[in-house]
């Protein structure tokens, strides 16, 4: 299996370093970014499998973040982090198709046991699509991919 790649977004450069050292004692590895456009930025070089997002930052917010990566990029698992998010922030991260939705300050292993399961549910997804489609069965992979997508979003709204 190939490994994963995580991104950390927040604007806070501690948290987000400590962060990734707690990460890298449980043997994830991840690369991080300050703000929104950085995290732009690096998913168009670099798509990565997981996002942690924050939600306030200054200039582009992570909503906007989570808005331009499932357009562009459905199957990054977008993981939102924050202390300041409402109840309103979180209802409109389940419509746009966020993984999960979490507060500051998060248990690291808990955070850590929903990158693997947004990872797992990726490869997966993905999997099954090879598989039909090297069986030949290309529209049949296409329409896997299309219903996943709106699985994601259906089961999201349900959390």
């Amino acid at each position: 299996m190939k490994e994963m790649k995580v991104l950390l977004v927040d604007d806070e450069e501690t948290f987000v370093k400590t962060l990734s050292e707690r990460l890298n004692m449980r043997d994830m590895k991840s690369d991080s970014v300050f703000n929104g456009e950085q995290a732009l930025d690096f998913v168009d070089d670099n798509e990565p499998d997981v996002m942690v997002l924050d939600l306030k930052m200054p200039g582009i917010d992570g909503m906007e973040v989570l808005r331009q990566v499932k357009k562009k990029y459905p199957n990054i698992r977008v993981i939102i982090l924050t202390g300041h998010g409402t109840d309103l922030d979180e209802e409109e991260a389940k419509r746009l198709g966020v993984f999960d939705y979490m507060k500051k300050p998060a248990d690291i292993d808990t955070l850590a046991q929903r990158i693997k399961a947004a990872y797992l549910e990726k490869i997966q997804r993905s999997m099954t699509a090879v598989a039909f489609a090297e069986a030949g069965e290309h529209d049949e992979a296409r329409k896997i991919m299309i219903q996943e997508n709106k699985k994601d979003k259906k089961d999201d709204s349900k959390n």
